[in-house]
């Protein structure tokens, strides 16, 4: 049986990058011995538990690519696996096995160099989560990788809708010396929601259901304060169950990553792909966002949801939902429809695909 090994340098983030990485894991492990390079296994069953992961058949060996094991050490260790697949930050690591490079990210910083150039030819396929990813890479390195887009489950429980307009996302803090405090745009969406209520808006609310870091929580209080006295409610850490009961009552998603950033300068900012909108569109949740990253290979304007670059333009299009329940019931039977092209199944397929081709 042919042996996988799967490596995650971010598997404690236990972020939608892992679920990428772990399902995969998973889905590979019912035709194929597969073990995930790590040291730690709760942080394997914290990913597992968090987003539902069946990891019944997965290993968990010493990892390898830990800065503290020894490049030959590495390489000989590398030579017990067919196939390694790497997610990567741009470093490329020396193995004797097949090697399958993942890139989730824009990545503007990697350095170039004669044995990155060696590294990278020895790669047997380069892929990553969307084309707005792929446009990136592609151009860094010189390369063509191929795109997969990540495993989206659909749910969507029988409960009657409400007046909900949703957003989930992990509360995220960046690094402030570029000017970003706040990576999802959280603080711009309780700003405009509070705008409508202002202006009128009643019998709706805010739900923003956030995972939170506890080195984050004082940062993420101030977001708390933002949002007092007005109709905006607070889902903390929730379970993928959880989740799925917001999906199954809200009418409209709202994101926001990457608005009045310089996309140019930090493509990075925006996001990349955007799982939480597919899994609000496979529960009938009109998709309201932003006209940037990933998010616009999700989603055709006026079809199956709606685009906004500016501020007015959110408020605008968001009560245009608000009031007409005939393009709100449009935009959400075509929403469901589009996110089944998302499925765990044509993910599967993809991943089979790839590691099987020679």
């Amino acid at each position: 049986m042919k042996k996988i090994g799967i490596y995650d340098p971010y598997l404690d983030d236990c972020g939608g990058g892992e679920k990428y990485m772990i399902t995969m894991a998973s889905l590979l492990s019912k035709k194929y011995d597969v073990s995930v390079f790590w040291d730690n296994p709760s942080d394997l069953e914290a990913v597992a538990q968090r987003f539902s992961i069946d990891i019944s058949k997965l290993s968990i060996v010493p990892n390898i690519f830990s800065p503290h094991v020894p490049t030959i050490q590495r390489i000989k260790k590398s030579r017990k696996y067919d196939d390694i697949v790497f997610l990567s930050d741009g470093s490329i690591p020396l193995v004797l096995s097949r090697l399958f490079v993942h890139i989730q990210r824009p990545i503007e910083d990697a350095k170039q160099s004669m044995l990155g150039n060696i590294k990278k030819g020895r790669v047997h396929t380069f892929f990553c989560n969307s084309e707005y990813t792929k446009h990136y890479i592609d151009r860094k390195f010189g390369i063509s990788s191929q795109v997969i887009y990540p495993p989206v489950e659909l749910h969507s429980k029988k409960m009657k809708k409400e007046n909900i307009i949703l957003h989930v996302g992990r509360f995220r803090v960046i690094d402030k010396t570029v000017g970003v405090t706040d990576f999802k745009k959280q603080y711009i969406m309780i700003k405009a929601f509070k705008e409508m209520v202002d202006k009128g808006l009643k019998k709706w609310k805010l739900i923003m259901a956030v995972s939170v870091k506890p080195e984050e929580k004082k940062e993420f209080d101030k977001l708390v304060e933002l949002a007092d006295k007005y109709p905006i409610e607070f889902q903390i850490n929730k379970s993928n169950h959880d989740l799925w009961e917001f999906y199954s009552k809200a009418k409209i998603y709202w994101h926001a990553s990457g608005f009045d950033e310089d996309l140019d300068k930090h493509p990075e900012f925006a996001e990349h792909f955007g799982i939480s909108t597919v899994e609000a569109m496979g529960a009938g949740v009109v998709p309201v966002v932003i006209n940037a990253g990933g998010q616009k290979e999700i989603v055709t304007d006026g079809l199956d949801g709606l685009l906004w670059i500016t501020i007015p333009e959110l408020i605008e299009v968001t009560l245009i939902l608000i009031n007409s329940r005939k393009e709100l019931e449009m935009l959400s039977k075509n929403a469901i429809k589009r996110a089944k092209f998302f499925s765990v199944d044509n993910f599967e397929k993809q991943i089979l695909a790839m590691i099987e081709k020679t």
